[in-house]
């Protein structure tokens, strides 16, 4: 491997869109939002055409709402459908949850119970919308604060069996694995140990934050801080158990600078080479 950036990215956001201009820094490829390029004009449009002629773009989706009960969004996925054609992506994701109910949508996304019926009902949708869209899509596990009592089935689990059974791909979040086990007191590297690493297409690595509720610390994935040591080790355990893979880190508040989130990805490629030499040296 060179000295340049093979697989890890970042996530594109609009307060780095002249800085990223400019400099147009070494990352292997960028991630951004769907929904905010689905119009067809303005400048974050005019910026991501730009930006695709030098960088692979992938589309990271927070709004298909595949758990919910609602009907799929057809006018929403046929926007998708369009900016696919348009920008050519990667890789096309979203996420293991539901946002909406009646039409109605809410800002945050929502844990399933992870059930038998939960699972028809998702691989059936997730099979209908890949079908639509002409592509496989990756379905990211989320961060949550609560569980079903009824759930049962575990959540990595369910997440492999998903995958398996309608023939997408995983979107591996690695500080959503350790937010989830620190708030529930779980074991992270029991997670990683049940997933197939074929079936891992793309990781992500963010931040966390913390608050007080009820006399319990309580991790929240709010991406607003570097990665901390204790998701580096259980990235390096990923990427020892499964190969090298994609990487973006995902930085979506109280920004830093350009050159800070740059910074974090090549941290992520280093663990990726040093593996890849540990590897190399052992065969």
């Amino acid at each position: 491997m060179n000295s340049t950036l093979q697989l890890t990215g970042i996530g594109l956001r609009t307060a780095h869109y002249t800085e990223f201009l400019q400099k147009r820094p070494r990352v292997a490829w960028l991630e951004v939002h769907s929904e905010n390029y689905f119009a067809e004009g303005g400048r974050p449009t005019h910026v991501l055409e730009s930006l695709r002629q030098d960088y692979p773009i992938s589309l990271h989706g927070v709004s298909l709402s595949l758990g919910s009960t609602d009907e799929l969004n057809w006018p929403h996925l046929k926007k998708l459908r369009d900016l696919m054609a348009r920008v050519k992506p990667c890789l096309v994701s979203d996420h293991l949850a539901w946002s909406s109910i009646d039409g109605h949508y809410f800002h945050d996304l929502l844990p399933l119970p992870y059930t038998e019926e939960a699972l028809d009902h998702l691989v059936t949708r997730i099979k209908q919308v890949q079908e639509y869209l002409g592509q496989q899509i990756l379905l990211e596990n989320i961060s949550s604060y609560l569980r079903y009592s009824h759930s049962t089935i575990a959540e990595n689990v369910f997440l492999v069996e998903v995958a398996k059974q309608a023939a997408c791909g995983i979107l591996l979040d690695i500080n959503n694995i350790y937010v989830n086990a620190t708030n529930f007191d779980q074991d992270p590297q029991a997670y990683l140990a049940a997933i197939p690493g074929e079936l891992v297409q793309e990781i992500h690595l963010a931040g966390f934050s913390s608050r007080m509720i009820n006399d319990k610390e309580v991790l929240i994935d709010s991406h607003n801080k570097p990665v901390v040591p204790a998701v580096w080790d259980l990235y390096r355990a990923a990427i020892h158990q499964f190969g090298c893979k994609p990487t973006i880190i995902e930085w979506d508040s109280d920004l830093p600078s350009l050159d800070t989130l740059c910074l974090q990805a090549y941290r992520a490629e280093q663990i990726m080479r040093e593996a890849y030499a540990i590897t190399k040296s052992a065969s």
